[in-house]
């Protein structure tokens, strides 16, 4: 009766999966078709019927947060006793409790929770001079080839043959993980590699310990089974000792981890390695709306490579949910700030911010989300990185800015002050480095250069004296103190909120509603993608995003990365559909499931002036509704009473006064002076939200009250 409850619920395929006999079990599982529902059940059934002993099952996952899903889940079905545990977990366990016997009688050496100190000091010791960016690119590619079985002096050639992009020329590389590994024995200390390969040494080496855990562990399950490096699958081949009961779970479309050794080669031959294996596909989509899925299979359907041979149909199984919108923006900041309006919308409308996910390809992308989310009060949270303007290099970059003030001449251009700026950090802009940390590091360093292009296009305009107008100058001080604003409204602290996270961060995760941003080619793909095998990887990661969503999926680009700038294609790997361009109004694209339907061709609203006439492209021009270069009409008293009651309101709710009403928000206020909420809806960066919140106290000001009769109003309300 109870194995039978394990059942129910079921569909055809899972059950499948969970009532194959005992043996080498491949379960090729889609994104959202529950894959660990049915090895769970498959575990739980095979315990209660009583074929198995719980106490006998290693089940091995990628995460502790997957193990311990899985424990819980377990426990649930009434099966608990089974261990549930990482690779390293397992690992550390097993050579925990048999290092007395393995080390003649000695503890297991301390184990290191990072590299990048003793690699760092591998590197001095080689004669190699390397920052801390430069120090974890090393310590990756040591990670590489300890995963890949790689010693030191095989590094060279193996490097050669897997197109590594190592941070020094490779035989430097090897002096340095040559070093490393003699500083580790010289201090005593282990890393994470070390402690699978002592596993390995302990089974495969000492019969008394294979024997002891092969008869502790006789069934075996490994989830995402297409993220296994060598190192790994060598360590489950000395747990079997040539025995079969092998039940593994992966997805090759989701394959995106191969710059860490990770290969899907495992999960691609496991059917010719094990001819009489059960392998089960699972395709029903339960995450997902049939809309949502139509895409992700528009976008892996185009797919080559060996991974390709295994892509799933996946079938949506929920309810009918609305069309995955393209929108193309003319810039990014265009885009960060339709993106943050919409999230408004969305938590307004009842949505929880935490179910709410804005995704991109590169962490250096973040800041113009963090910016445009603070700007409209929407509380995020940054996964897998620091925000923006926490990260060292971006601190340090700050810092030589504020220097480069004394050091370059007032009158050079923004953009150029500020690249020759950054070059006392050692930046290059014509030479992104080799190596992913450092290169991450180089293009947080060009965000800022992005930012400064995005300043000198939107210069704001300040009243001085009487009546007078003067455009504030594009100096690198101003920039300065824009960039000190922007970090201190980016640190401030949040709680539950909308996640930013790179893509290969929301691996695993999923959202009610998510956005994915930056969708051009360069971006994503990366102008690093050189290979057909690197180029699929980044399909696979754009497939990997779509299947985030449950309900809402938003997909974006800005035509350029600061106003004016050079054009850009979008994505490749977007299906060849009709998009929506020319700004925030774009509507929805005609993406997978919309045939048949016009794709809505609504044309943008444009800003004129209301003194010219001339169309207004940048975003302070359309606030203030004229030409910078047009007279102004500004009501200099008014302004000064909107200053003094911006700087009490923001006191009172405790906020920055920006977060009020920005400088520019209040010139337009003066210079048009709403007598309605028509006109001041009117004025950009006015939403229904700061009518309601401060448009009576507007409407008395621009009417003649002063600061004194608003507080009288208040106190007699």
């Amino acid at each position: 009766m109870r194995t039978e409850a394990v059942l129910a619920g079921l569909d055809p395929e899972q059950r499948t999966a969970v009532t194959a006999p005992a043996g080498p079990v491949c379960i090729l599982a889609g994104a959202g078709t529950g894959k660990t529902r049915a090895i769970t059940h498959r575990i739980a059934h095979r315990t209660l019927s009583g074929e198995i002993n719980p106490r006998h099952v290693l089940a091995v996952t990628f995460t502790a947060r997957a193990a311990a899903e899985m424990r819980g889940r377990l426990t649930a079905l009434g099966a608990g006793g089974v261990q549930a545990r990482t690779f390293h977990a397992a690992a550390l366990r097993q050579v925990r409790y048999f290092a007395a016997r393995l080390l003649d009688g000695r503890g297991m050496p301390e184990l290191m929770e990072s590299k990048i100190r003793v690699v760092g000091l591998a590197a001095a010791r080689a004669g190699v001079r390397a920052d801390r960016a430069v120090a974890r690119d090393l310590a990756g590619e040591i990670e590489w080839a300890k995963s890949s079985l790689v010693e030191p002096s095989e590094y060279v050639v193996a490097a050669a043959k897997a197109l590594r992009e190592p941070p020094l020329e490779p035989a430097r590389v090897a002096e340095v993980f040559t070093a490393y590994e003699s500083l580790k024995r010289s201090q005593g200390v282990i890393d994470f590699e070390d402690l699978l390969r002592a596993a390995v040494w302990g089974i495969e080496e000492h019969p008394d310990v294979a024997d002891q855990i092969r008869a502790q562990y006789r069934h075996f399950v490994v989830d995402e089974y297409q993220d296994v490096n060598p190192l790994q699958q060598r360590l489950l081949e000395a747990w079997l000792g040539g025995r079969d009961d092998l039940t593994v779970v992966g997805d090759a479309s989701q394959t995106i981890y191969s710059f860490t050794g990770a290969t899907s080669s495992y999960l691609i031959d496991f059917p010719r390695r094990w001819r009489e294996a059960v392998v089960v596909r699972l395709v029903r989509d339960y995450r997902s709306t049939p809309q949502v899925v139509g895409l992700a299979n528009a976008v892996i359907r185009q797919a080559r490579g060996t991974e390709a041979k295994l892509r799933l149909e996946l079938e949506g199984q929920r309810p009918a949910g609305p069309e995955p919108e393209l929108k193309i923006f003319p810039d990014e900041p265009g885009e960060a700030n339709a993106v943050a309006r919409r999230c408004r919308e969305l938590i307004a409308a009842g949505t929880p911010a935490s179910e709410i996910a804005v995704l991109f390809r590169t962490n250096a992308q973040s800041e113009a989300y963090e910016e445009a989310l603070a700007e409209a009060q929407v509380p995020y949270v940054v996964r897998g990185a620091e925000r923006f303007f926490e990260r060292a290099e971006v601190r340090r970059a700050m810092i030589a800015l504020r220097a480069a003030v004394r050091s370059i001449p007032g009158e050079t251009p923004l953009v150029e002050a500020v690249v020759e700026g950054l070059t006392a950090t050692g930046w290059n802009p014509s030479q992104p480095p080799p190596g992913g940390a450092a290169r991450e590091q180089w293009e947080a360093l060009a965000a800022l250069v992005t930012l400064a292009e995005e300043h000198a296009a939107e210069p704001a305009i300040l009243p001085i004296g009487e009546g007078g107008r003067v455009q504030r100058e594009v100096t690198l001080a101003a920039f300065n103190d824009e960039l000190a604003r922007r970090a201190e409204q980016q640190h401030a602290p949040t709680m539950a909120g909308v996640t930013l996270a790179s893509l290969h961060s929301a691996k695993g995760l999923e959202w009610d509603a998510v956005f994915l941003v930056g969708l051009a080619d360069g971006t994503l793909p990366t102008t690093y993608a050189k290979t057909a095998e690197q180029l699929e990887e980044e399909r696979r990661l754009l497939y990997v995003g779509v299947t985030r969503a449950r309900q809402l999926l938003w997909l974006s680009l800005g035509q350029s990365r600061a106003p004016g700038g050079r054009s850009r294609r979008p994505c490749r790997f977007l299906p060849q559909l009709e998009r929506s361009g020319g700004g925030e109004r774009a509507g929805s694209s005609g993406l997978a499931g919309d045939r048949g339907r016009k794709a809505d061709r609504r044309v943008p609203k444009v800003s004129s002036c209301r003194i010219c006439g001339a169309t207004l492209l940048a975003g302070a021009d359309r606030k203030l509704g004229r030409c910078p270069t047009c007279p102004s009409d500004m009501d200099e008293e008014l302004f000064q009473r909107l200053q003094a009651w911006r700087a009490s309101t923001a006191a009172e709710l405790k906020v920055p006064a920006y977060v009020v009403f920005t400088d520019a928000t209040l010139v337009a206020v003066a210079e048009r002076r709403p007598t309605d909420p028509a006109q001041l809806l009117a004025i950009a960066g006015i939403g229904p939200r700061k009518l309601g919140q401060y448009g009576d106290a507007v409407f008395a000001l621009v009417g003649g009250a002063s600061l004194d009769d608003l507080g009288r109003e208040n106190f007699e309300n």
